[in-house]
C-alpha cells in the first residue's frame, strides 16, 4: 500500500522542468526590502505558474472550532483538502493557489507567546507565503519551482541551503520518501547536503485524523563557507529552516491507520519574516525592515535607550527583550483587533488579553514608557503592513481604542493586585517566605494577573507562591472547564475517503432546492411534500449499504427539503417514514452538509438500506419560527447601521425557532434611547409588512449591487440575494433610491415582514470590549415578554410606592423590605423582558436597595447605641471589655464594638452574641490603633476556632462566629486569652 507513488507530470517521461541551480557560492543573497520580497514571492506563483492569488483570511478561523487562530496558510484551504468545500463555490474550483497569510501562535497547540523576546526569531504575529496544489501537480514541480525561486529569483547562494526529507518510520510502516529525495538530486542538491529525518521532524499532519504526509524541508546557512549539515535540525541560530513542503497522499483514518488519498496534494509554508532576514543578511528578524520602524517608534516613546539586539545575562534590565515583545505584541493586536478578536475572558480573546497585558508591563515597566504608548504604535504597523491587509488602515482608529481602553482597565487592576499582595503579607498568619496560591490564583483568574508577573512581583519582596498548590488549583480549573464544555453526540460525519467514494460511484449531490419552495396561500405558509430515494448510507466512518435498527447513521438522499444547519440557522427537524413501513418514524437528528451532501443524521428506529423510498415530513412550525428569526435578524443588522452608522460590522449570529443572537462591532452597549430606536426601526418595518425577496445570482452580479451586506464568509456561485421591501430585480437596476435591508444569505426567510409580526430586545451586552451581542425575540414570545415585563414594573412601582408611604420603622421590618427588593431584582435581571425596561427597573431597584440599606444601617445604628450605652453603665471604663449581648444581628455586634471603642479608644473590646435561630455565637471585636501585642484578626481568630468555628478582619477590627458552646465559658477563655496577649 505504501509502495512509491510516481506521480506523472507534463512531458515525456523523465521531462523535469527547468530549475537549474545558481552557481555555488558563499555570499549571502543581495539585500530585499520585505515588501519586494512578498511581491516576488506572489509574482513568481502567479505569473510563471498559474496560480490564483487568494486574500489572506482574517486570524478568526472560518467555521473551525477546532482552532483559536489561523496558525498556517493551509487553514482557510481545508474544506478543499477534506472534500467538503460547496462544489458551487469558487474555493471548490482551487487547483493552483497562492497567498500571503496572517497567522497568529500564541494559544492551543502551537503557541509562542512566552518565548517571544526571549530570541530573535519567534513571533505570535507572522506571515505564512505559501503556494497550494489541489490535484494539480505533486513533488516534481513544487520542489523545482521551490528551488527556482530561492536561487535564481531572490539568487540565495545554492551552497547555503540543505533539504531535508522523509526517512520513513518502521513504527507505522510508512516507507522513505525516496521519490523526493531522487527529485532533489536530479535538481542538483548535493547528496550531503540532502539529509533523512524522522516523522517529528519530516511527517506533517492536519490532526489526530484526517489528509497528512511527507514534507521535504529547506535549510538555510547564515554563515556559509563550510558543511553545516549536523546543524540542519539541531536547534541552531545559525542553520534555519526557511521553507515546508508538505505532500498530502495519505489520510489518518480514525483508528491511526494511513490510507491512501484519491488526490494527492501539496501545502507549502515560508515564514516572511524569517525569509526577509535572509535576503536581507540579518541574523534577527527584529533588525529588518518588517520591525526597524517599529522599534524606531518604540524608543521615541520609551525613557530607555535605543534597540540593542543584546539576548541572555547581556540584556541588562530585559531592556532589548522588551522591545522585542512589545514590537512583536503590538502586529499581534493591531490584526486581531482589526479582525474582529478583542481582549475578552476566553478562547481566542482571552489569548489576546493576554498578549496585550503582556505588552502594557514591559511598556510600562521596563521601556518606562507613558500610558497610552501602546497604542500610539498601531499606526506604525498599519504603515508597515496596511498597504497588503488594508483592514489595518481602515480600524486603525478603533484598534487604538480598544487598547487604550484595555491598559487603563489593566493598569487599574495592577494597583488593586498590589494592595492585595501587601495585605496578604502583612497578615499576621502569614507563613514566612511562602505566598497562599489561592491568593496568587484568584489575582490571576480575577483580576487577569500572569501568574509570571505575580513570581515577579513577590520576588521583589523575597517570597515566593506554594508552586505545589497553584499546580493543583490550576489543574482544578481546567477539569471544572472542560467539565462546563457541552457534550456533543457523536456526529456522522463524511470523511475525505467516503466523499472521494461517493463521487467514484457517481452519486450526485444532493438536490436540496426544495427547502426555498415554499409559499403562501391564504395567509398560511405552504411547504412541498417530499418523496426520495436512499442513495448511500454513512455509518462507523465508512459507506454502508445497510443499517440496522438502533444504529446511528448518516442519510444522503437524491433530494430533500430539510434545511442543513449553515449560515447561522440551526438546521431543520422532522422525520421520515420508509415505503412499506408507514408506522415506523426514523427521527432526525441534525442536518449537515458536506461537499455538496446533505447528510441527514439519525438513530435508525428499523433496517434501512441503500435504495429504499422515503417520505420526508418537516417540522413546519420549527422552520417557520426559524424563517420567522432570521428575517428578524436582518431587520436588525439593517437597523442597526441606520441607527448607530455605516461602522457597524456583523461579527456573527445564531438563528434558532425561539430566538435569535447577533453580534457586532460598536464601542460601547446602546442606551436606552438607541435600543428603542433599533426596535422601532425594525417594528416599523413589520407593520408595513414589506416583501421578502430572494433570488439566486451568479456571484459577480450580486457583488454589484448598492448596499449589499456580507460577512467573512466562502459564498457559493452562484449565490442567493436576500432584500426586504424592493425587489432584487429592482436592486440590479441600480434605480430604486430606497435604504433597505439587501444581504447575501443561504437560509430561509418568511415572505412577507408582518409574519414576524414583533420583535423585542430582550438582552443586549458587550461580550467583549468593542463587541456587542444583542438577544431577541419575535412573536408570541416578544408579547409575553412585554407583559412580563409590565408586570414587573408594576411590582416596582408597589414596592417604592410603600416605602414613600410608610418607610419601615423596625430592623425586622427594614431587613423584610431589602429583602424583597433584592428577590425582585432577581426576578428583572433573570426574566425575558425588553432589555431597555430591564435598565430601567434596575436602576429604580438600585435606588430602592440603597435606601432600604441606608434605613437598616440607622435602625441598627440607634440599636446599637442603646446597648453599648447599656454595657457602659455595667461595666465603667475598662482597658479590657468582654461580655455578651442578645442580638441575632453580627452586624449590630459590630456596631456596638465599634460605639464602645469610638467611647473609650484606647480599651481591647470584644462582645459575644448566641444567635437564637441557628445556635451560633457570633463574635466581634475591636482593639486600640496603637496596639502592638494583639491584633483584632488574631483575638477574633483565635476565639472562634476555640468556639469551633472561623475569623477575619484587620489589625483594628474583626468579626466572625463560632458552631457552638458554652457562651459564659468562651467568655472567660476570650478575657484570659487577651490577658496573656496584652499583659493587662
Amino acid at each position: 500500500m505504501f509502495g512509491l507513488v510516481l506521480r506523472r507530470i507534463s512531458g515525456p517521461p523523465g521531462f523535469l522542468p527547468a530549475c537549474s541551480a545558481r552557481p555555488f557560492a558563499s555570499s549571502p543573497p543581495p539585500q530585499m526590502s520585505a515588501a519586494l520580497v512578498r511581491s516576488t514571492f506572489l509574482d513568481f506563483f502567479q505569473n510563471k505558474h498559474r496560480h490564483r492569488l487568494v486574500p489572506s483570511s482574517p486570524v478568526r478561523p472560518r467555521g473551525d472550532p477546532s482552532l483559536l487562530f489561523v496558525n498556517a496558510g493551509m487553514n482557510q484551504f481545508k474544506p478543499v483538502f477534506l472534500g467538503t468545500a460547496d462544489p458551487r463555490s469558487e474555493m471548490a474550483s482551487y487547483q493552483r493557489v497562492a497567498n500571503s497569510q496572517k497567522c497568529v501562535r500564541a494559544g492551543g497547540k502551537h503557541n509562542d507567546l512566552e518565548d517571544v523576546g526571549r530570541d530573535v526569531y519567534h513571533h505570535t504575529f507572522f506571515e505564512m507565503l505559501g503556494n497550494w496544489s489541489f490535484g494539480d501537480y505533486f513533488k516534481k514541480e513544487a520542489c523545482c519551482m521551490a528551488w527556482t525561486l530561492l536561487t535564481e529569483h531572490y539568487r540565495i547562494p545554492a551552497d547555503r541551503l540543505y533539504v531535508s526529507y522523509f526517512a520513513g518510520d518502521a513504527v507505522s510502516g510508512v516507507p522513505a520518501d525516496e521519490e523526493t529525495r531522487h527529485i532533489w538530486l536530479e535538481i542538483g542538491v548535493p547528496a550531503d547536503r540532502l539529509l533523512p529525518f524522522g516523522p517529528k521532524e519530516n511527517f506533517w499532519e492536519m490532526g489526530s485524523s484526517g489528509p497528512c504526509g511527507p514534507c521535504t524541508e529547506i535549510h538555510y546557512d547564515h554563515v556559509g563557507g563550510r558543511n553545516a549539515a549536523p546543524l540542519v535540525n539541531a536547534d541552531s541560530p545559525e542553520v534555519v529552516e526557511i521553507w515546508n513542503l508538505v505532500f498530502m497522499q495519505y489520510n489518518r483514518e480514525v483508528d491511526r491507520n494511513l490510507r491512501q488519498l484519491p488526490q494527492f496534494s501539496v501545502d507549502t509554508g515560508m515564514g516572511l519574516e524569517r525569509l526577509v532576514s535572509v535576503l536581507q543578511g540579518k541574523r534577527s528578524n527584529y533588525d529588518t525592515d518588517l520591525f526597524a520602524p517599529l522599534l524606531h517608534a518604540i524608543h521615541q516613546r520609551s525613557k530607555v535607550g535605543p534597540y540593542g539586539g543584546r539576548l541572555g545575562a547581556a540584556d541588562r534590565g530585559k531592556v532589548d527583550t522588551a522591545y522585542r515583545v512589545v514590537a512583536d505584541h503590538v502586529r499581534t493586536l493591531s490584526v486581531c483587533i482589526a479582525d474582529g478578536v478583542h481582549p475578552g475572558m476566553s478562547g481566542a480573546e482571552l489569548v489576546v488579553r493576554r498578549v496585550l497585558r503582556r505588552a502594557v508591563r514591559f511598556c510600562a515597566e521596563v521601556l518606562q514608557a507613558p500610558q497610552g504608548a501602546l497604542a500610539s504604535l498601531v499606526p506604525t504597523v498599519s504603515h508597515i503592513l496596511g498597504d497588503v491587509y488594508p483592514e489595518l488602515h481602515k480600524e486603525e482608529n478603533r484598534v487604538m481604542d480598544v487598547i487604550n481602553e484595555n491598559e487603563a482597565h489593566f493598569l487599574s487592576s495592577l494597583q488593586h493586585g498590589s494592595r492585595l499582595i501587601q495585605r496578604t503579607l502583612d497578615r499576621k498568619d502569614y507563613k514566612q517566605g511562602v505566598f497562599p496560591a489561592s491568593v496568587a490564583w484568584s489575582l490571576h483568574r480575577d483580576l487577569g494577573f500572569p501568574l509570571d508577573l505575580v513570581d515577579i512581583m513577590l520576588e521583589e519582596k523575597e517570597v515566593q507562591v506554594d508552586r505545589e498548590e497553584l499546580d493543583r488549583l490550576m489543574e482544578e480549573s481546567r477539569k471544572v472547564t472542560s467539565g462546563l464544555q457541552p457534550s456533543v453526540p457523536s456526529q456522522e460525519t463524511l470523511d475525505i475517503l467516503s466523499l472521494a467514494e461517493l463521487h467514484r460511484l457517481g452519486v450526485p449531490h444532493t438536490e436540496d432546492s426544495l427547502k426555498y419552495q415554499y409559499r403562501l396561500e391564504k395567509d398560511k405558509y405552504v411547504f412541498p411534500a417530499c418523496s426520495a430515494r436512499v442513495l448511500a448510507l454513512y455509518a462507523g466512518h465508512t459507506l454502508v449499504s445497510e443499517v440496522s435498527e438502533g444504529q446511528r447513521c448518516g442519510v444522503i438522499l437524491d433530494q430533500t427539503c430539510f434545511y442543513s444547519e449553515q449560515g447561522g440557522q440551526a438546521h431543520d427537524r422532522g422525520y421520515f417514514t420508509r415505503d412499506g413501513l408507514q408506522d415506523v418514524v426514523y427521527p432526525v437528528e441534525a442536518v449537515v452538509l458536506a461537499g455538496g451532501y446533505v447528510v441527514h443524521q439519525m438513530t435508525a428506529a428499523d433496517y434501512l438500506k441503500t435504495g429504499d423510498q422515503v417520505q420526508l415530513h418537516l417540522d413546519q412550525v420549527h422552520r417557520l419560527s426559524c424563517m420567522v428569526s432570521h428575517t428578524a435578524t436582518h431587520l436588525l443588522n439593517f437597523a442597526l447601521r441606520k441607527v448607530l452608522g455605516a461602522s457597524v460590522q456583523q461579527r456573527g449570529a445564531k438563528v434558532s425557532a425561539d430566538r435569535l443572537r447577533f453580534d457586532f462591532s460598536v464601542k460601547k452597549s446602546l442606551d436606552k434611547s438607541q435600543l428603542q430606536q433599533v426596535e422601532r426601526c425594525v417594528n416599523d418595518i413589520i407593520r408595513a409588512n414589506h416583501i421578502v425577496d430572494s433570488q439566486e445570482l451568479p456571484l459577480g452580479e450580486a457583488n454589484r449591487i448598492e448596499g449589499l451586506r456580507t460577512v467573512d464568509e466562502v459564498y457559493p456561485d452562484p449565490v442567493r440575494v436576500v432584500s426586504v421591501e424592493v425587489e432584487v430585480s429592482e436592486l440590479l437596476m441600480g434605480v430604486t433610491g430606497r435604504d433597505t435591508s439587501v444581504e447575501l444569505c443561504c437560509g430561509t426567510h418568511v415572505l412577507q415582514a408582518g409574519a414576524i409580526e414583533d420583535l423585542l430586545i430582550v438582552s443586549e451586552r458587550q461580550t467583549v470590549k468593542g463587541i456587542s451581542r444583542i438577544v431577541a425575540v419575535t412573536r408570541r414570545e416578544a408579547k409575553r415578554a412585554r407583559e412580563e415585563g409590565q408586570t414587573l414594573s408594576q411590582e416596582v412601582g408597589s414596592l417604592s410606592a410603600r416605602l414613600t408611604d410608610s418607610a419601615p420603622s423596625s430592623i425586622d421590618a427594614a431587613q423584610q423590605f431589602a429583602k424583597e427588593v433584592g428577590l425582585l431584582s432577581d426576578a428583572v435581571d433573570n426574566t425575558t423582558i425588553p432589555q431597555w425596561q430591564r435598565s430601567d427597573l434596575q436602576g429604580h431597584l438600585k435606588a430602592l436597595q440603597r435606601t432600604s440599606n441606608t434605613i437598616v444601617r440607622k435602625l441598627e445604628a440607634r440599636e446599637a447605641a442603646l446597648i453599648a450605652l447599656r454595657l457602659q453603665e455595667k461595666n465603667g471604663r475598662k482597658a479590657l471589655q468582654v461580655d455578651s449581648v442578645e442580638t441575632d444581628s453580627l452586624s449590630i455586634l459590630m456596631k456596638t464594638v465599634n460605639q464602645l471603642s469610638a467611647a473609650a479608644p484606647h480599651t481591647y473590646v470584644m462582645l459575644l452574641a448566641a444567635q437564637r435561630h441557628s445556635g451560633k455565637i457570633l463574635c466581634a471585636c475591636q482593639v486600640p490603633k496603637d496596639s502592638p501585642m494583639l491584633s483584632a484578626s488574631d483575638w477574633a481568630g483565635a476565639v472562634c476556632r476555640h468556639l469551633g468555628g472561623v475569623a477575619g478582619g484587620s489589625m483594628l477590627v474583626a468579626k466572625g462566629t463560632g458552631s457552638s458552646g458554652d457562651i459564659l465559658a468562651a467568655l472567660r477563655w476570650a478575657e484570659e486569652f487577651a490577658r496573656q496577649e496584652t499583659q493587662l
